[in-house]
């Protein structure tokens, strides 16, 4: 597998699976305890390091099914705010957003990384990306985030998000197959599938991210709320662990690092 570098940090390759911390400076993420109010991002971001964490994504705009949307200029206010209170703090960071504008805000300060849900389907977007030699988390879309239905189709979509890559010049990238109820057409029995046969992600020899965290669908099976899902949450981690996921999004980083040293230890040898 092709290792992708973020900051001074492996990804991929002979490197073990890494922890992305999630930092929301959204108020309307669909679990509010991830929302992270100014006064407290940079002891939060360095609590998290503390506890495990590799590198911290920091986002700005919910994409939760039904949220009202916000501005490129609220998005971007936000995010300008919440990065000025990690510039200088030598935390690898990533930054979720999709929006060229928003970009361009966040390349003012300390990013190592862009984290595009659509999958670089803006060239704009992308070039801003290629232009600031930045790696890249991209995922499974063809139009609209998450649009892709199904285990074939979302590996259909990668190929397309990494001619997308080759395009820009975007050499250094993670793939994303987008776990999570995305858009109306999408269900979550199509997350399980997804899931079930993460392994197969890997056949374009490429690291790939899991993005489970408190989701829709362990939510679902479980009859739970996002503030109750953390034990669904590492139940999946542990299966996409043994199915060779080199990046964990998570907004539990220190259970999430408790899960992965099981799984090491259970693998010890083997």
């Amino acid at each position: 597998m092709k290792s992708c570098r973020v900051n001074k940090l492996n990804i991929g390759g002979d490197a073990p699976p890494r922890i992305m911390g999630v930092i929301n400076c959204s108020g309307e993420s669909f679990y509010l305890n991830s929302f992270i109010p100014i006064e407290k991002v940079h002891e939060t971001a360095v609590a998290m390091v503390e506890q495990g964490a590799d590198m911290i994504d920091i986002g700005a705009r919910s994409t939760a099914p039904n949220t009202q949307p916000i501005s490129g200029k609220e998005e971007a206010e936000r995010i300008d705010a919440t990065l000025k209170e990690l510039d200088g703090s030598g935390i690898t960071l990533s930054v979720d957003t999709m929006h060229p504008g928003v970009l361009d805000v966040c390349l003012k300060h300390d990013i190592h990384a862009a984290n595009d849900i659509s999958g670089f389907v803006s060239p704009a977007y992308a070039k801003k990306v290629a232009d600031a030699g930045l790696p890249a988390f991209v995922m499974a879309t063809n139009q609209v985030p998450g649009d892709p239905i199904g285990v074939d189709a979302t590996l259909t979509s990668l190929e397309g998000v990494m001619r997308r890559c080759d395009t820009a010049g975007v050499n250094e990238y993670v793939l994303d197959p987008g776990v999570g109820i995305w858009t109306p057409f999408r269900s979550v029995e199509e997350d399980w599938e997804l899931c079930r046969h993460f392994e197969m992600f890997l056949r374009f020899d490429r690291p790939v991210l899991a993005a489970v965290s408190r989701k829709t669908f362990i939510g679902m099976l479980l009859n739970r709320e996002p503030e109750d899902r953390l034990p669904g949450t590492l139940a999946v981690t542990m299966k996409l662990l043994e199915k060779g996921v080199s990046v964990i999004r998570t907004h539990d980083v220190a259970a999430t690092r408790d899960t992965l040293m099981v799984y090491n230890q259970m693998v010890k040898g083997a």
